[in-house]
């Protein structure tokens, strides 16, 4: 089948080299411009970007997709299929009606739950057990298209969403595959999803990432692993920018003491009063400009002592 991929980070790549592996005719890769990285470092290109260059796929990279003479290239191209992967950006009517057979995304939620840009990171915000993969038609709205085919998996106990990302990213690609087998044998067919039961995942901000201390343990322990690597966890220590990378589980330890005061730090983990009677243990931390180091390493360069507030300064 003659296709047009578009995506843009390393979630896209397995589903780019699948598409390639599978023999599917990839006409055109489009990902995000390159952009700066670093203090003089110049411009780095997109996962994706480096693919398409490496495998001798053409590449476009559009600064806007509603721009005309973008669409009247993938107009020339002729695609039979348009399939989006954490591409970035909306795709306009004009494009959508490009290709004959339409345009498919993989999505990493379970449509119609985590529509938006962080469906990771709100699935692991909420508490969710259960993730998965769908492929879905696309239209104008956001990640509203009918359903083609979806995959669950378990989400683990202590999973980041990083981690997360990392195996939806192996998942979605044989799923993606699957359906465009389907479609080309008429085998897989579009079904609406059911507005009423849709969420939204919005684009996490930076300070998304700030640990309420008031919340309940539980919600404490899930913002930490849906906000990591990115925009990352924090609170403050006195003064100092606290980075914690990782906190685990701990039982009958707050004893009613406010949310966020220090109960103990050991090399155990430096253990902190949550809002709902319960406590967290921060067992991976970093001050700002230093080293990630364990709780055990991290107490023998910093002073930190029971009763000191985090989240205070």
């Amino acid at each position: 089948m003659r296709i047009v991929f578009m995506g843009t980070p390393a979630f896209a790549v397995p589903s780019f080299e699948a598409l390639l592996s599978d023999g599917q005719e990839i006409a055109a890769a489009v990902a995000q411009p390159d952009r700066p990285r670093g203090r003089g470092l110049g411009s780095a290109a997109p996962p994706v970007a480096e693919v398409a260059r490496r495998a001798g796929v053409r590449l476009l990279q559009p600064e806007r997709v509603r721009d005309p003479a973008f669409i009247e290239t993938v107009s020339a191209i002729a695609p039979e299929l348009i399939v989006v992967v954490a591409f970035g950006q909306i795709l306009p009517r004009s494009l959508l009606d490009v290709p004959p057979l339409g345009c498919i995304n993989l999505h990493a939620s379970l449509l119609p739950k985590y529509r938006g840009a962080a469906p990771i990171q709100w699935a692991l915000l909420r508490g969710e057990k259960i993730t998965g993969v769908t492929t879905m038609y696309m239209n104008e709205q956001m990640d509203a298209g009918d359903i083609l085919l979806t995959r669950e998996v378990p989400i683990l106990p202590d999973e980041t969403a990083g981690a997360l990302s990392d195996r939806l990213s192996r998942l979605g690609p044989a799923l993606l595959v699957e359906t465009i087998h389907g479609l080309a044998a008429g085998t897989v067919t579009g079904r609406a999803q059911d507005a009423a039961l849709a969420t939204l995942a919005p684009r996490l901000q930076k300070d998304d990432g700030r640990i309420r201390w008031a919340e309940g343990a539980g919600e404490i322990l899930n913002r930490i692993r849906a906000v990591t690597p990115w925009p990352g966890a924090f609170t403050t220590l006195g003064k100092r920018h606290l980075i914690v990378w990782s906190a685990g589980p701990v039982e009958g330890e707050s004893a009613g003491a406010a949310p966020g005061t220090v109960l103990r730090a050991d090399a155990r983990g430096i253990v902190v009063a949550a809002g709902d009677g319960g406590a967290v243990a921060l067992l991976e931390l970093q001050m700002a400009g230093k080293r990630r180091l364990g709780a055990s390493e991290f107490l023998r360069g910093t002073r930190v002592e029971a009763g000191a507030l985090l989240g205070a300064g």
